[in-house]
Protein backbone atom coordinates (compact mmCIF):
# COMPACT_ATOMS: atom_id res chain seq x y z
CA UNK A 1 0.00 0.00 0.00
CA UNK A 2 1.47 3.81 -1.03
CA UNK A 3 2.14 5.59 2.19
CA UNK A 4 0.50 8.95 2.47
CA UNK A 5 3.09 11.42 3.54
CA UNK A 6 2.85 15.46 3.58
CA UNK A 7 5.00 17.88 1.46
CA UNK A 8 5.95 20.70 3.77
CA UNK A 9 7.21 24.18 3.33
CA UNK A 10 11.14 23.75 4.59
CA UNK A 11 13.12 26.39 6.49
CA UNK A 12 12.99 29.07 3.48
CA UNK A 13 15.25 31.32 5.49
CA UNK A 14 12.27 33.62 6.72
CA UNK A 15 10.43 33.96 10.03
CA UNK A 16 7.53 35.64 8.85
CA UNK A 17 5.27 33.96 6.76
CA UNK A 18 4.81 34.41 2.86
CA UNK A 19 1.69 34.63 0.61
CA UNK A 20 1.53 31.37 -1.81
CA UNK A 21 1.16 33.07 -5.58
CA UNK A 22 1.19 30.27 -7.42
CA UNK A 23 0.12 26.66 -7.32
CA UNK A 24 2.37 24.31 -9.69
CA UNK A 25 0.51 21.34 -9.36
CA UNK A 26 -2.38 19.61 -9.41
CA UNK A 27 -4.30 16.18 -7.40
CA UNK A 28 -3.23 13.52 -9.57
CA UNK A 29 -0.44 14.36 -10.55
CA UNK A 30 3.10 12.55 -10.39
CA UNK A 31 5.73 14.58 -8.61
CA UNK A 32 9.42 14.47 -8.75
CA UNK A 33 12.37 14.62 -6.11
CA UNK A 34 13.30 18.60 -6.68
CA UNK A 35 9.74 19.02 -8.66
CA UNK A 36 8.44 23.05 -7.74
CA UNK A 37 5.25 22.58 -6.03
CA UNK A 38 4.18 26.19 -5.30
CA UNK A 39 5.66 29.48 -5.38
CA UNK A 40 6.26 32.58 -2.45
CA UNK A 41 7.01 35.69 -2.71
CA UNK A 42 8.63 37.59 0.11
CA UNK A 43 9.29 41.31 -0.87
CA UNK A 44 12.18 40.95 -2.62
CA UNK A 45 11.79 37.82 -4.81
CA UNK A 46 9.51 34.73 -5.05
CA UNK A 47 11.00 31.42 -4.58
CA UNK A 48 10.16 28.22 -5.70
CA UNK A 49 9.50 25.27 -3.28
CA UNK A 50 10.70 21.62 -4.57
CA UNK A 51 9.37 18.37 -3.56
CA UNK A 52 11.84 16.30 -1.30
CA UNK A 53 10.16 12.68 -2.55
CA UNK A 54 8.26 11.28 -5.47
CA UNK A 55 5.29 10.79 -5.25
CA UNK A 56 1.65 10.91 -6.57
CA UNK A 57 -0.64 13.85 -5.33
CA UNK A 58 -3.35 12.95 -3.48
CA UNK A 59 -4.48 16.32 -1.72
CA UNK A 60 -3.87 20.03 -1.82
CA UNK A 61 -3.58 21.57 1.30
CA UNK A 62 -2.91 25.20 0.52
CA UNK A 63 -4.65 27.79 -2.21
CA UNK A 64 -3.63 30.90 -3.63
CA UNK A 65 -2.78 33.77 -1.62
CA UNK A 66 -2.45 31.40 1.80
CA UNK A 67 0.10 32.54 4.23
CA UNK A 68 2.78 29.59 4.47
CA UNK A 69 6.05 29.65 6.66
CA UNK A 70 8.20 26.36 7.88
CA UNK A 71 6.54 23.17 8.60
CA UNK A 72 2.98 24.17 6.77
CA UNK A 73 1.06 21.22 4.83
CA UNK A 74 1.47 21.73 1.03
CA UNK A 75 0.36 18.81 -0.54
CA UNK A 76 -0.99 14.92 0.63
CA UNK A 77 1.38 12.53 -1.48
CA UNK A 78 0.93 9.08 -1.54
CA UNK A 79 4.70 7.34 -2.00
CA UNK A 80 5.33 3.81 -3.20
CA UNK A 81 9.02 3.44 -1.82
CA UNK A 82 10.41 3.12 1.68
CA UNK A 83 12.45 5.87 1.86
CA UNK A 84 11.51 7.77 4.61
CA UNK A 85 11.99 11.74 4.31
CA UNK A 86 14.33 12.14 7.10
CA UNK A 87 16.11 8.94 5.48
CA UNK A 88 16.92 11.65 2.45
CA UNK A 89 17.40 14.09 4.82
CA UNK A 90 19.84 12.38 7.34
CA UNK A 91 23.15 13.19 5.30
CA UNK A 92 25.93 14.79 6.72
CA UNK A 93 26.37 18.61 6.24
CA UNK A 94 28.31 19.83 3.28
CA UNK A 95 31.24 21.49 3.95
CA UNK A 96 31.46 24.11 1.62
CA UNK A 97 35.19 24.77 0.05
CA UNK A 98 35.84 28.31 0.89
CA UNK A 99 35.06 31.01 -1.60
CA UNK A 100 34.93 35.26 -2.28
CA UNK A 101 30.75 35.82 -1.89
CA UNK A 102 29.05 39.46 -1.97
CA UNK A 103 28.29 40.45 1.04
CA UNK A 104 24.37 40.63 2.79
CA UNK A 105 22.64 43.64 0.81
CA UNK A 106 23.06 46.68 1.85
CA UNK A 107 25.71 45.94 4.42
CA UNK A 108 28.74 48.23 4.40
CA UNK A 109 31.43 45.40 4.58
CA UNK A 110 33.10 44.07 1.68
CA UNK A 111 33.16 41.29 0.01
CA UNK A 112 35.44 38.76 1.95
CA UNK A 113 36.49 35.43 1.87
CA UNK A 114 33.87 33.32 3.93
CA UNK A 115 34.87 29.76 5.21
CA UNK A 116 31.76 27.91 7.06
CA UNK A 117 29.58 24.91 7.43
CA UNK A 118 26.18 24.86 6.01
CA UNK A 119 23.05 22.30 6.09
CA UNK A 120 21.54 22.54 2.49
CA UNK A 121 17.64 23.45 2.77
CA UNK A 122 17.29 19.67 1.51
CA UNK A 123 20.08 17.21 0.67
CA UNK A 124 20.21 16.37 -2.73
CA UNK A 125 18.22 19.45 -4.19
CA UNK A 126 19.51 21.98 -6.50
CA UNK A 127 21.35 24.55 -5.06
CA UNK A 128 19.31 26.96 -2.81
CA UNK A 129 18.46 30.26 -4.49
CA UNK A 130 14.84 32.12 -5.96
CA UNK A 131 13.60 31.46 -9.59
CA UNK A 132 14.32 35.14 -10.18
CA UNK A 133 18.75 34.89 -9.26
CA UNK A 134 18.16 31.17 -11.55
CA UNK A 135 17.15 32.95 -14.73
CA UNK A 136 19.28 35.91 -13.81
CA UNK A 137 22.38 33.73 -13.52
CA UNK A 138 21.13 31.29 -17.02
CA UNK A 139 21.17 34.45 -18.84
CA UNK A 140 25.06 35.39 -17.82
CA UNK A 141 26.20 31.35 -18.57
CA UNK A 142 26.91 30.82 -14.62
CA UNK A 143 26.47 27.05 -13.05
CA UNK A 144 24.90 28.13 -9.09
CA UNK A 145 26.64 24.97 -8.13
CA UNK A 146 29.90 27.04 -8.01
CA UNK A 147 28.77 29.05 -5.80
CA UNK A 148 28.01 29.39 -2.02
CA UNK A 149 25.39 31.58 -1.03
CA UNK A 150 25.77 34.78 1.40
CA UNK A 151 22.16 34.82 3.01
CA UNK A 152 20.95 33.55 5.47
CA UNK A 153 20.98 28.79 5.17
CA UNK A 154 23.36 29.53 2.29
CA UNK A 155 20.71 31.03 -0.10
CA UNK A 156 22.27 32.87 -3.11
CA UNK A 157 21.43 36.16 -4.14
CA UNK A 158 21.35 38.18 -7.10
CA UNK A 159 24.70 40.21 -5.43
CA UNK A 160 26.30 36.79 -5.23
CA UNK A 161 26.38 35.75 -8.56
CA UNK A 162 27.18 39.33 -10.03
CA UNK A 163 30.11 39.42 -7.49
CA UNK A 164 30.71 35.72 -8.89
CA UNK A 165 31.20 37.16 -13.00
CA UNK A 166 33.22 40.18 -11.65
CA UNK A 167 35.61 37.91 -10.11
CA UNK A 168 35.52 35.77 -13.17
CA UNK A 169 36.37 38.96 -15.43
CA UNK A 170 39.13 40.14 -13.09
CA UNK A 171 40.56 36.45 -13.12
CA UNK A 172 40.55 36.73 -16.88
CA UNK A 173 42.17 40.28 -16.98
CA UNK A 174 44.51 39.52 -14.42
CA UNK A 175 46.03 35.98 -14.33
CA UNK A 176 47.71 34.63 -11.28
CA UNK A 177 50.28 32.28 -11.58
CA UNK A 178 48.79 30.21 -8.16
CA UNK A 179 45.97 28.93 -7.82
CA UNK A 180 43.52 30.20 -5.55
CA UNK A 181 40.39 29.46 -3.76
CA UNK A 182 38.38 30.86 -6.46
CA UNK A 183 37.15 28.59 -9.32
CA UNK A 184 35.33 30.62 -12.08
CA UNK A 185 34.62 27.88 -14.09
CA UNK A 186 36.70 29.54 -16.67
CA UNK A 187 39.93 28.41 -18.40
CA UNK A 188 42.72 30.27 -17.22
CA UNK A 189 44.18 32.83 -19.38
CA UNK A 190 47.24 31.60 -21.40
CA UNK A 191 50.67 33.07 -20.59
CA UNK A 192 53.04 32.76 -23.48
CA UNK A 193 55.96 34.41 -23.47
CA UNK A 194 55.52 35.65 -26.88
CA UNK A 195 59.55 36.57 -27.54
CA UNK A 196 60.31 32.94 -27.97
CA UNK A 197 58.77 33.38 -31.60
CA UNK A 198 59.51 36.56 -32.82
CA UNK A 199 60.16 40.18 -32.10
CA UNK A 200 57.78 41.88 -30.21
CA UNK A 201 56.60 45.38 -28.68
CA UNK A 202 54.48 46.33 -25.40
CA UNK A 203 52.89 49.31 -25.81
CA UNK A 204 50.94 50.49 -22.98
CA UNK A 205 46.82 50.87 -23.07
CA UNK A 206 45.90 54.62 -22.50
CA UNK A 207 43.70 55.91 -20.11
CA UNK A 208 40.39 56.25 -21.94
CA UNK A 209 41.18 52.56 -23.59
CA UNK A 210 41.74 50.60 -20.02
CA UNK A 211 38.58 52.30 -18.93
CA UNK A 212 36.63 50.69 -21.93
CA UNK A 213 38.00 47.70 -22.09
CA UNK A 214 36.59 47.57 -18.52
CA UNK A 215 33.46 49.32 -18.70
CA UNK A 216 32.74 46.58 -22.55
CA UNK A 217 33.47 43.50 -20.50
CA UNK A 218 31.44 44.43 -18.25
CA UNK A 219 28.54 45.47 -20.52
CA UNK A 220 28.76 42.14 -22.72
CA UNK A 221 29.04 39.79 -19.44
CA UNK A 222 26.30 41.08 -17.60
CA UNK A 223 23.87 42.43 -20.23
CA UNK A 224 21.95 39.51 -22.72
CA UNK A 225 22.09 40.95 -26.31
CA UNK A 226 20.80 40.30 -28.92
CA UNK A 227 21.20 42.22 -32.52
CA UNK A 228 18.29 43.08 -34.81
CA UNK A 229 19.64 44.34 -38.34
CA UNK A 230 18.04 46.02 -40.85
CA UNK A 231 18.14 48.71 -44.22
CA UNK A 232 17.24 52.02 -44.61
CA UNK A 233 16.48 53.11 -48.04
CA UNK A 234 17.76 57.21 -48.06
CA UNK A 235 18.07 57.85 -51.22
CA UNK A 236 15.69 60.85 -51.20
CA UNK A 237 17.57 61.78 -47.95
CA UNK A 238 21.62 61.75 -48.68
CA UNK A 239 20.27 63.77 -51.89
CA UNK A 240 18.28 66.19 -49.03
CA UNK A 241 21.72 66.63 -47.19
CA UNK A 242 24.15 67.14 -49.88
CA UNK A 243 21.48 69.73 -51.25
CA UNK A 244 21.10 71.24 -47.63
CA UNK A 245 25.08 71.97 -47.66
CA UNK A 246 25.47 73.24 -51.49
CA UNK A 247 22.97 76.12 -50.48
CA UNK A 248 24.77 77.15 -46.57
CA UNK A 249 28.68 76.23 -47.73
CA UNK A 250 29.52 78.99 -44.78
CA UNK A 251 26.99 77.07 -41.92
CA UNK A 252 29.87 76.31 -40.00
CA UNK A 253 29.63 72.43 -40.29
CA UNK A 254 28.76 70.47 -42.82
CA UNK A 255 25.34 68.71 -42.46
CA UNK A 256 26.10 64.64 -41.77
CA UNK A 257 24.08 62.09 -41.55
CA UNK A 258 24.81 61.38 -38.00
CA UNK A 259 22.80 64.44 -37.97
CA UNK A 260 19.95 62.91 -39.51
CA UNK A 261 20.35 59.80 -37.81
CA UNK A 262 19.97 61.76 -34.22
CA UNK A 263 17.10 63.44 -34.96
CA UNK A 264 15.22 60.52 -36.53
CA UNK A 265 16.20 58.21 -33.22
CA UNK A 266 14.93 60.54 -31.19
CA UNK A 267 11.46 60.38 -32.89
CA UNK A 268 11.98 56.22 -32.64
CA UNK A 269 12.70 56.76 -29.12
CA UNK A 270 9.42 58.70 -28.36
CA UNK A 271 7.59 56.60 -30.17
CA UNK A 272 9.23 53.23 -28.30
CA UNK A 273 9.53 54.58 -24.71
CA UNK A 274 11.37 51.18 -23.33
CA UNK A 275 14.28 52.17 -25.66
CA UNK A 276 14.51 55.25 -23.69
CA UNK A 277 15.01 53.49 -20.48
CA UNK A 278 17.30 51.84 -17.71
CA UNK A 279 16.63 48.50 -15.86
CA UNK A 280 16.95 48.93 -11.84
CA UNK A 281 17.15 45.06 -11.28
CA UNK A 282 17.23 45.63 -7.80
CA UNK A 283 13.71 47.02 -6.96
CA UNK A 284 12.28 45.27 -10.12
CA UNK A 285 11.14 48.16 -12.17
CA UNK A 286 12.31 50.07 -15.47
CA UNK A 287 13.08 53.71 -15.22
CA UNK A 288 11.81 55.58 -18.60
CA UNK A 289 12.94 58.63 -19.01
CA UNK A 290 11.37 61.68 -20.32
CA UNK A 291 14.43 63.84 -21.68
CA UNK A 292 16.37 62.55 -25.04
CA UNK A 293 19.40 62.80 -25.04
CA UNK A 294 21.90 60.98 -26.85
CA UNK A 295 25.56 59.30 -27.67
CA UNK A 296 27.63 58.77 -30.46
CA UNK A 297 30.41 56.68 -30.37
CA UNK A 298 33.95 59.02 -31.83
CA UNK A 299 37.39 57.70 -32.39
CA UNK A 300 40.05 59.29 -30.53
CA UNK A 301 44.11 58.70 -30.83
CA UNK A 302 43.35 57.91 -26.65
CA UNK A 303 40.28 55.29 -27.61
CA UNK A 304 36.88 55.49 -27.94
CA UNK A 305 34.77 57.96 -26.19
CA UNK A 306 30.89 58.38 -26.44
CA UNK A 307 30.11 62.62 -26.06
CA UNK A 308 26.34 63.09 -25.54
CA UNK A 309 23.57 65.57 -27.22
CA UNK A 310 21.18 66.83 -24.92
CA UNK A 311 17.43 67.56 -26.12
CA UNK A 312 17.90 66.11 -29.31
CA UNK A 313 14.39 66.65 -30.00
CA UNK A 314 14.21 69.93 -29.01
CA UNK A 315 17.27 70.67 -31.88
CA UNK A 316 16.97 70.94 -36.05
CA UNK A 317 18.94 69.10 -38.12
CA UNK A 318 21.48 72.24 -38.36
CA UNK A 319 21.84 72.70 -35.16
CA UNK A 320 22.48 68.86 -34.18
CA UNK A 321 25.43 68.95 -36.61
CA UNK A 322 27.01 72.19 -35.16
CA UNK A 323 26.74 69.98 -32.09
CA UNK A 324 28.05 67.02 -33.28
CA UNK A 325 31.20 69.13 -35.02
CA UNK A 326 31.57 71.13 -31.70
CA UNK A 327 31.74 67.73 -29.38
CA UNK A 328 33.89 66.02 -31.83
CA UNK A 329 36.77 68.18 -31.87
CA UNK A 330 36.62 68.39 -28.11
CA UNK A 331 37.20 64.80 -27.88
CA UNK A 332 39.35 64.70 -30.64
CA UNK A 333 41.99 67.16 -28.51
CA UNK A 334 41.09 65.65 -25.14
CA UNK A 335 39.09 68.24 -23.99
CA UNK A 336 35.73 66.55 -23.61
CA UNK A 337 34.56 66.82 -19.44
CA UNK A 338 32.47 64.33 -17.54
CA UNK A 339 29.31 65.87 -18.00
CA UNK A 340 29.72 65.82 -21.83
CA UNK A 341 29.71 62.24 -21.95
CA UNK A 342 27.14 61.71 -19.26
CA UNK A 343 23.12 61.00 -19.22
CA UNK A 344 22.76 59.53 -22.54
CA UNK A 345 19.66 57.56 -23.20
CA UNK A 346 20.79 56.00 -26.44
CA UNK A 347 24.16 55.72 -28.51
CA UNK A 348 25.21 55.38 -32.36
CA UNK A 349 28.27 53.77 -33.57
CA UNK A 350 28.84 54.66 -37.11
CA UNK A 351 31.52 52.87 -39.05
CA UNK A 352 29.87 53.99 -42.09
CA UNK A 353 32.74 56.10 -43.25
CA UNK A 354 35.24 52.82 -42.66
CA UNK A 355 33.41 50.20 -44.10
CA UNK A 356 31.73 46.53 -43.20
CA UNK A 357 28.11 45.39 -44.01
CA UNK A 358 27.40 44.51 -40.15
CA UNK A 359 27.81 44.33 -36.56
CA UNK A 360 27.29 43.62 -33.52
CA UNK A 361 27.66 47.19 -31.28
CA UNK A 362 28.03 46.61 -27.26
CA UNK A 363 25.24 48.10 -25.42
CA UNK A 364 26.23 51.37 -23.41
CA UNK A 365 25.18 50.58 -19.93
CA UNK A 366 23.04 51.35 -17.99
CA UNK A 367 21.24 51.81 -21.52
CA UNK A 368 19.05 49.38 -23.29
CA UNK A 369 19.71 49.49 -26.51
CA UNK A 370 22.62 50.59 -29.26
CA UNK A 371 22.68 51.56 -33.26
CA UNK A 372 25.33 50.60 -35.36
CA UNK A 373 25.21 52.16 -38.49
CA UNK A 374 27.83 50.39 -41.33
CA UNK A 375 28.24 51.49 -44.84
CA UNK A 376 25.50 52.66 -47.24
CA UNK A 377 25.31 51.41 -50.08
CA UNK A 378 23.80 51.01 -54.06
CA UNK A 379 21.49 48.15 -54.45
CA UNK A 380 19.21 46.94 -56.78
CA UNK A 381 15.74 46.55 -54.98
CA UNK A 382 12.56 45.64 -56.53
CA UNK A 383 9.58 48.54 -56.53
CA UNK A 384 6.70 45.78 -57.80
CA UNK A 385 7.63 46.00 -61.41
CA UNK A 386 11.47 46.32 -62.38
CA UNK A 387 14.42 46.98 -60.22
CA UNK A 388 15.56 50.34 -59.03
CA UNK A 389 19.01 51.00 -57.86
CA UNK A 390 18.45 52.63 -54.38
CA UNK A 391 21.22 53.73 -51.51
CA UNK A 392 20.65 51.80 -48.88
CA UNK A 393 22.01 52.02 -45.12
CA UNK A 394 22.37 48.85 -43.31
CA UNK A 395 21.64 49.33 -39.30
CA UNK A 396 22.52 47.31 -36.33
CA UNK A 397 20.32 47.56 -33.18
CA UNK A 398 21.77 45.22 -30.25
CA UNK A 399 19.13 45.33 -27.29
CA UNK A 400 19.06 44.24 -23.60
CA UNK A 401 17.09 41.04 -24.10
CA UNK A 402 15.45 41.50 -20.49
CA UNK A 403 13.53 44.80 -21.49
CA UNK A 404 13.25 44.99 -25.00
CA UNK A 405 12.00 41.44 -27.03
CA UNK A 406 12.66 40.74 -30.57
CA UNK A 407 9.08 41.87 -32.26
CA UNK A 408 9.70 45.29 -30.43
CA UNK A 409 12.97 45.94 -31.69
CA UNK A 410 11.93 44.15 -35.32
CA UNK A 411 8.92 47.67 -34.81
CA UNK A 412 11.64 49.65 -33.92
CA UNK A 413 14.03 49.23 -36.86
CA UNK A 414 11.10 49.33 -39.40
CA UNK A 415 10.33 52.41 -38.09
CA UNK A 416 13.30 54.13 -37.89
CA UNK A 417 13.82 52.63 -41.41
CA UNK A 418 10.88 54.03 -42.94
CA UNK A 419 11.86 57.57 -41.11
CA UNK A 420 15.41 58.17 -42.90
CA UNK A 421 13.42 57.10 -46.15
CA UNK A 422 10.61 59.53 -46.19
CA UNK A 423 11.98 62.53 -43.32
CA UNK A 424 9.03 64.19 -44.14
CA UNK A 425 7.41 62.02 -41.30
CA UNK A 426 9.22 63.37 -39.19
CA UNK A 427 6.87 66.14 -39.23
CA UNK A 428 3.76 63.95 -38.42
Amino acid sequence: MPEIRHAVVPDIGDNQQLPLVEILVAVGDYIELNQGLITLESDKATLEIPATFSGRITELLVSTDDLLSAGSPIAAVAVEDTVTEEGEAAKPTETVKPVISAAVPHSPLPPTPRSETVTPLVAGVAPYASPLVYRFARELGVDLKHLTGSARHGRITRDDVMQYVKLALNARQQPQKETTHFSPGLLPWPELDFSRFGEVERQPLTRVQKISAANLSRNWALIPHVTQHDRADITELESLRMALNQENPAAGAKITLLAFLLKASAAALQAFPRFNASLDIDSGELILKKYLHIGFAAETPQGLVVPVVRDVDNKNVTQLALEIAALSRKARDGSLTASEMNGGCFTLSSLGGIGGLAFTPIINAPEVAILGISTASWQPVWNGSTFDTRLMLPLSLSYDHRVIDGAAAARFTVYLSRLLADIRRLLI
